[in-house]
Formats: C-alpha cells, sequence, structure tokens
C-alpha cells in the first residue's frame, strides 16, 4: 500500500512539475484592425496543454515578426530560446507584430515616427498601434489574465518605450533595450552631428528599399574602406546609388543640423515620465544604440515620482544580453555569463509586474562593472559620494592628474582623402558575411596608435586600482587651420606588458569610453557656425556613463583623432552649409593643434569612487 501511495505521490508531483514547464506553444496568425482601419500582421504563440491565465509579452517590429517556418495551428517549442526560455518555460502568451507598412503589415512606414496623437486627437502613432494591440488581444484571446507587458531590442526597444507613452489600462510593465533615442545627437544616425555614414546608408536602404522585406545594399566589392572613399562626396549616393528612392537618406540631406524636424522627432521631445514601470536595458559597448538607454533613464528620472524608472548596464554590444552566455566580447573576458545574469532579472521583473510573483523589490540600477568584473548595484544613478577627478593632457604624450604647469601643443595633419580607419581592415559591409561589426567597439586601439594624424597622452602604471563609475566628460581644447574639424576622443585602459602572464593581452589598448564631436555645433546643434582658423577653442564631448576598475599596474590613454572612416562621414574640413551637398573640391587637408597647459588645458572627467 505504502508503495501505491509513493508511486501515486510521485505521479502527482511529475504532473505538477510538467504542468509548471510548459515546452510547446501553438502559433496562430491574426491580422489586428487599428482604429483608423490598417490591419496588423500579428503572430501569436499560446501555451499548449495548460488551463492557466498567462499574461501577454508583446514585441512589435520592423523586422519581420517571423514564424513564417510554423505554420498556423503547429507547436513550437520556446523554452530554449535565449531572452525568453526560461520565461516560456513557466507560462506567457508571446505576441510578435509587424509594424505599419513592414512585411505583412497593411499601412505605410516611416523611421522613428514621432508621438502625435496626444497633441493631435484623432491621429495615429505607434502608440496609438500598440494600445489598440493589447484591447484587442485582451477581448479575443482566451485563458489570458487582463495584463501585458512590451519589450523589445534596438527599433523594437524604442517601440517598447513609445508603446508605454499613454499606455492601455492593462500595459503593466515596459522594457526598452537599447532603444532609438535621439537621431542627431547620439544614436544611430549621428553622434553630435557627425553622420553615421557606413550605418546610416546602408541601414537606410536595408529598411526602405523593399518594405517587404530587409535588403542589403549591393556591394561590389568586400572591403568597403576603399569603397566609401572613391564614393567621395555624399551627393554621389542620390546621384548614382539611391536616386531619391529612400526617404530616410533624403531627410539626412534636407535635415543637416539640429532643426525642428529632428527635435520633433526626438524622444526627448514626446516622451514625459514613466507610464508603468520601465526597464531600461543597454551596453557599454552598442555599436548601434549606446546613448538610448542612458539618455532614456537620465530623461524619466528626472520626473520619476512614483519610483518606476530602473537601469541596467552590461558589457555587452547591441543586444549582447540577449544572446548566448555574455562571458566575453571579442578578446576581453567578463569572467561569468553576464547575459544569463541579465536574463533572469529580466524574468524577474516581468513575473512580478504581470504575475505577482515576488516581492517587487528592486534595484535602482545594476551594473556591471568591468576591470573587476562584478555585479553592482545602486540606489541612485549616477552614485553617491563619487569624486571628479580631473586627467590632463600633458607635454612628451603624457597624462596626469595634476594639471601642466606649462603651456603646450601637440599638432598634426588631418587629411580627408587618408581618413583614420574605425577598425581594422577589411570594413565588411555592416551585416554582411564576416563582418566584424559587433565586437569594433573592444577592438585594440593599436592598429591605429603609431598613425601620425593619432595623438595621446599617457599616464604611468597605476599604483592602485583606479575605480570609474557614472558620466565621463571629456573637455578638449583645439584648433584648426580650417574651417570645421571633427574631434573623436577616446579614454584607454593600456593594459601591462605582462598581464599575469597572457601574452596575448600584453599591451592590449582597450577603450573604455569613446565619442565624436562634428566641431561647428561647439555653440549650438541647431545654429552651426564656422571654426575661426587657428583659435584655440573648448570642445565638450560626452563620452557616457561606464563603471570600470583600471586595474594597479594598467594604464589610463586619452586618444585624439579627427578621421574614424567610414563610421563618420569625411569633414571637409572647409566649412560648407551642408555637408551632403559638398563638393569634392571642399575638401581640405588641415593641421589641428591639441593644447594642453593652465590657459587651454585638454583634460577628461573621471567621477573616481572607492571600491
Amino acid at each position: 500500500m505504502k508503495r501505491f501511495l509513493f508511486l501515486g505521490l510521485n505521479l502527482l508531483l511529475t504532473l505538477f512539475l510538467f504542468a509548471q514547464n510548459i515546452t510547446a506553444y501553438k502559433k496562430i496568425s491574426v491580422m489586428i484592425p487599428m482604429r483608423d482601419g490598417v490591419k496588423l500582421n500579428t503572430v501569436i504563440l499560446t501555451p499548449m496543454h495548460s488551463t492557466q491565465a498567462f499574461p501577454f509579452l508583446l514585441t512589435r517590429t520592423p523586422y519581420g515578426a517571423g514564424m513564417n517556418d510554423v505554420k498556423d495551428g503547429d507547436s513550437v517549442n520556446l523554452s530554449y530560446r535565449n531572452n525568453i526560455g526560461s520565461m516560456a518555460r513557466e507560462g506567457y502568451i508571446f505576441v510578435y507584430q509587424d509594424i505599419r507598412g513592414k512585411y505583412k503589415s497593411e499601412g505605410k512606414m516611416q523611421i522613428h515616427t514621432p508621438i502625435i496623437h496626444l497633441k493631435q486627437p484623432g491621429t495615429v502613432d505607434e502608440s496609438t498601434d500598440t494600445w489598440d494591440t493589447i484591447d484587442w488581444l485582451i477581448k479575443n484571446i482566451k485563458d489570458n489574465n487582463g495584463k501585458a507587458g512590451i519589450f523589445g531590442i534596438s527599433y523594437p526597444g524604442w517601440l517598447a518605450l513609445v508603446g508605454a507613452i499613454d499606455p492601455h489600462p492593462a500595459l503593466k510593465a515596459s522594457s526598452e533595450q537599447a532603444c532609438m533615442s535621439d537621431l542627431f545627437l547620439g544614436d544611430d544616425f549621428h553622434h553630435n552631428g557627425a553622420f553615421r555614414l557606413s550605418y546610416g546608408m546602408e541601414y537606410s536602404y536595408q529598411i526602405e528599399h523593399d518594405l517587404t522585406t530587409d535588403s542589403d545594399f549591393p556591394f561590389p566589392q568586400f572591403d568597403l574602406y576603399d569603397w566609401y572613399l572613391k564614393l567621395g562626396s555624399l551627393k554621389n549616393v542620390n546621384d548614382k546609388y539611391f536616386h531619391g528612392s529612400i526617404p530616410t537618406w533624403n531627410t539626412f540631406v534636407q535635415h543637416p543640423s539640429y532643426d525642428d524636424y529632428w527635435q520633433k522627432n526626438s524622444p526627448l521631445n514626446y516622451v514625459r515620465w514613466p507610464e508603468i514601470p520601465q526597464l531600461h536595458v543597454g551596453g557599454y559597448y552598442d555599436q548601434e544604440d549606446l546613448q538610448g538607454p542612458q539618455l532614456m533613464y537620465k530623461h524619466m528620472e528626472a520626473k520619476d515620482s512614483f519610483h518606476r524608472n530602473y537601469l541596467v548596464l552590461g558589457p555587452w554590444n547591441h543586444g549582447g544580453w540577449s544572446r548566448g552566455r555574455g562571458d566575453s566580447l571579442g578578446k576581453i573576458s567578463f569572467g561569468s555569463a553576464t547575459s544569463q545574469y541579465f536574463q533572469a532579472l529580466q524574468k524577474r521583473w516581468f513575473d512580478y509586474w504581470l504575475k505577482g510573483i515576488g516581492n517587487g523589490k528592486f534595484d535602482e540600477a545594476t551594473l556591471f562593472q568591468t576591470g573587476s568584473n562584478v555585479w553592482k548595484t545602486y540606489d541612485s544613478w549616477p552614485v553617491k559620494g563619487a569624486t571628479v577627478q580631473k586627467l590632463y593632457a600633458a607635454a612628451n604624450n603624457k597624462a596626469s592628474f595634476s594639471p601642466s604647469a606649462s603651456n603646450g601643443a601637440v599638432s598634426y595633419i588631418s587629411d580627408p582623402a587618408h581618413p583614420v580607419p574605425y577598425r581594422q581592415l577589411p570594413i565588411e559591409a555592416t551585416y554582411g558575411p564576416g563582418s566584424r561589426w559587433r565586437p569594433w567597439q573592444v577592438e585594440d586601439q593599436r592598429f591605429v596608435y603609431t598613425r601620425p594624424d593619432v595623438v595621446h597622452f599617457t599616464t604611468d602604471s597605476l599604483t592602485e586600482d583606479l575605480t570609474v563609475t557614472g558620466n565621463i566628460v571629456a573637455h578638449l581644447f583645439a584648433s584648426t587651420s580650417g574651417t570645421d574639424a571633427d574631434w573623436i576622443v577616446k579614454l584607454i585602459d593600456v593594459y601591462p606588458a605582462f598581464d599575469k602572464g597572457n601574452l596575448t593581452m600584453s599591451q592590449y589598448q582597450l577603450p573604455v569610453a569613446m565619442e565624436v564631436f562634428r566641431g561647428r555645433f561647439r555653440k549650438s546643434f541647431s545654429n552651426p557656425s564656422p571654426l575661426v582658423p587657428n583659435k584655440a577653442e573648448e570642445f565638450r564631448l560626452d563620452l557616457h556613463d561606464i563603471n570600470h576598475v583600471f586595474k594597479k599596474g594598467h594604464k589610463l590613454m586619452i586618444q585624439v583623432q579627427s578621421t574614424w572612416f567610414p563610421i563618420i562621414d569625411r569633414n571637409p574640413q572647409k566649412y560648407v552649409t551642408n555637408i551632403f551637398e559638398a563638393k569634392d573640391s571642399d575638401f581640405i587637408k588641415a593641421e589641428h593643434k591639441i593644447y594642453y597647459g593652465p590657459t587651454y588645458g585638454t583634460y577628461v572627467e573621471l567621477p573616481v569612487v572607492k571600491q
């Protein structure tokens, strides 16, 4: 009798565990009507063999809702998929939707459409489409618990951000991950007004050349450094290739400064405060949307009176937290499975807000600390108690935490005909075969270290660890013999000659923070003006947030250059009203100078904390 009782209990336990571990999902596809009659293609995955009520987890995308290889009514196993596997095993209703005008959805697509319905009643935008989608799902999909969340990475991350504006009552949580933020100041297409040529050209073609799919530009060769150089003036993109057929490229040409168009299209204009709990997620080495999560967290935090705003930053490239282990990037090891750490946190986040599981106590900011390779949590961001120390440029290529006693300058010739590559050649198509696009922001900077048009200032070896946690700001004092110039500043961690016997990392130059600034915008992004030849001026570059330990025995380096090709287009160095319409003859050599000393002292602000 005891044996049968034992077997019966085991059977019940097995059935209970099976019930808690959803392995199969059924696919259905529907065209969900929006308030203006446009229908959006939507793929819905519901748990099979379960009678529980589950919440919705929505992802909206311009990249295709997917699941085309699965027929409606067939089952699909989601339990081992990165990013959602652990959530899938315990049951959610996953929803993927093509946005307007893309793939199988009706309507017209425009990149980064601003939210307009709040000021123009009766209009539609991505927020209203999100509202209408959730309303339909709640009313038409059985066995839902009346709650929904939204998340996504990159463009879908921006859609998660704006989907949480004026939200449907059932939308309880959002996680924007690597979202596009201000497209002129710091994400995707421009950084501080400098145009991101290779990415901007290739991405806009990919998204808008054929709205039913994604299209790669038909480059005739593998290494594109030479191809972009031979392209010449940006006028040639439309004259020779696009012929006015790519709307976003036409926008670049028509709006070369931070005018009303870019300002209205910025989330800084239409995102107000966190109306529902918002989890911002970003990577220190995000090659596409590094600024977005940091900027939107800070923007929304200023108006967060209900403690709904949270931040996670880790050692990832674009979306790196959603795939693999996240234990390394390029040659840089992080010592643990950082992606899996985040995915467990993400599960706790949505489980609480959508299922009521857990105590709801989440840290304000969760950041991986590179260098020491540990996770840190903070009750505020930026952290309290940091001391700003200034790292100064000095004579003889030196850098020091003490200002230089004498004035001086380092000069170099910047030649648009021979620009500094942003990574080692060959430079493949951004999303082409063999592309090394994803890890380039941790690439050893020694490949440009000896170029005559790259200058550097390096400290002595550290005698103890230096922990830098917070926002890095470079104050560059520079001049040019021309009337315009670009400035690229890098903060670099220089490894020792023998790093614990690891010869492969000997003297490695790891870029901890990098950014570009287009000189014409030094006074105003909306009203550019020429530089005065040979006049020293201050250029302020926000190098964004980091959490990094420069280890004992390492050195800090400030590196400066004026071309970063072809990720950044070539500045003619002769001021023209619109660089997109510059003539080939406008591109000139110029002598640039970087100043140090008590009068014009170049330095980088480092928020230093005690470990």
